[in-house]
């Protein structure tokens, strides 16, 4: 395969571009059907002319319906982009950079979806269904608790997630309390989008995500509070994001002390809570409920999710404290990252 593929590129290398871009207007069809042409167009930045040929040929080969409401796969195109995405993984030598990746970070396992999450959004409900499988093939027969953090890129995870039966079992918590931001992308709300889409059970934890010591103290004693915690500190798998220091510091309405402080002593990325410089250094810690950094260890599979070339930085920072994880991200974040190495 890996010949044939080098052969083509060298020889008919318009075959494996025009291969690339059916293969994103189908990827992007699937993520958003029913979707119209010039949604469709704009989404992936091309013209309704050049869109309206692809869009004739892949009905005339049976692999999308065209209706009122807009394009829809066939059972034809969900099974072809199915095994197609295998192929694309060759194509664009991401087959490779997973190893790379995951040799570098010294990771449990690495994921890459193509594309750049930074710049297009489907890209990270690609990540998010990336995830919903690896989710699914790691479940446990029955008593599996899922803890889940916030943020758009673990929404996104939230949106991919579809009814099925080992799901049903799942109890889903909101693996930290809230940031005081859209509602839309705080983990209680993540957590029960996801458990009702997968038709399973959740807790919410209702306090803020940060607090002085003295409300820590009094709320963790709380037997309301006290009980959810101690199902989050059960989880077997944890799902949650890597954000870059400075805007997850604005999100937490920090101080002006502490953003001083965080670009003074170059922090890189955040993660339940904590700060961490470029090389991995621990520099702040918020005083947080839910789940803490030492608390993963006893955890059988976390899952990261995270992607974009403004979030490399971030994910390689991180990952020095995190070898057992597993890693989603996206050909934009990989190739910063191995490339900056």
């Amino acid at each position: 395969m890996k010949m044939l593929l080098d052969l083509q590129k060298k020889l008919l290398p318009d075959l494996v571009e025009v291969l690339g871009l059916r293969y994103r207007v189908l990827r992007y069809i699937r993520l958003m059907q029913p979707i119209g042409r010039r949604t469709l167009a704009n989404n992936l930045e091309m013209s309704e002319r050049i869109l309206r040929s692809e869009v004739t040929f892949l009905k005339e080969q049976g692999l999308l319906d065209i209706t009122a409401s807009g394009m829809t796969l066939t059972e034809d195109g969900l099974t072809l982009l199915t095994q197609l995405e295998e192929v694309m993984k060759e194509v664009f030598d991401i087959r490779t950079m997973e190893k790379q990746l995951k040799e570098l970070l010294q990771l449990k396992e690495v994921y890459i979806v193509p594309g750049n999450s930074d710049m297009y959004p489907w890209v990270k409900k690609e990540m998010g269904r990336t995830c919903v499988s690896i989710m699914k093939k790691r479940l446990y027969t029955k008593g599996n608790t899922i803890a889940v953090t916030g943020g758009t890129t673990i929404a996104a995870v939230a949106e991919m997630v579809v009814p099925d039966m080992d799901l049903k079992e799942a109890l889903f918590v909101p693996a930290r309390g809230g940031l005081g931001e859209q509602v839309e992308n705080q983990a209680n709300t993540i957590c029960a989008t996801m458990a009702r889409k997968a038709m399973g059970t959740y807790k919410l934890l209702h306090v803020p995500d940060q607090l002085s010591k003295e409300a820590y103290q009094s709320l963790v004693e709380e037997p309301s509070i006290k009980h959810i915690l101690e199902l989050i500190h059960s989880a077997n798998m944890v799902i949650h994001s890597i954000g870059e220091a400075h805007t997850m510091a604005n999100r937490r309405n920090s101080s002006n002390e502490l953003i001083e402080k965080l670009k003074n002593e170059h922090a890189v990325a955040e993660a339940f809570g904590y700060y961490f410089n470029e090389t991995g250094d621990i520099i702040h810690k918020v005083l947080t409920i839910g789940l803490q950094l030492e608390d993963l260890k006893d955890i059988s599979h976390i899952i990261a999710v995270s992607g974009g070339t403004s979030k490399a930085r971030a994910i390689k920072a991180y990952m020095k404290h995190s070898c057992n994880q597993i890693l989603v991200t996206d050909e934009a974040a990989a190739k910063e990252i191995l490339n900056t190495t």
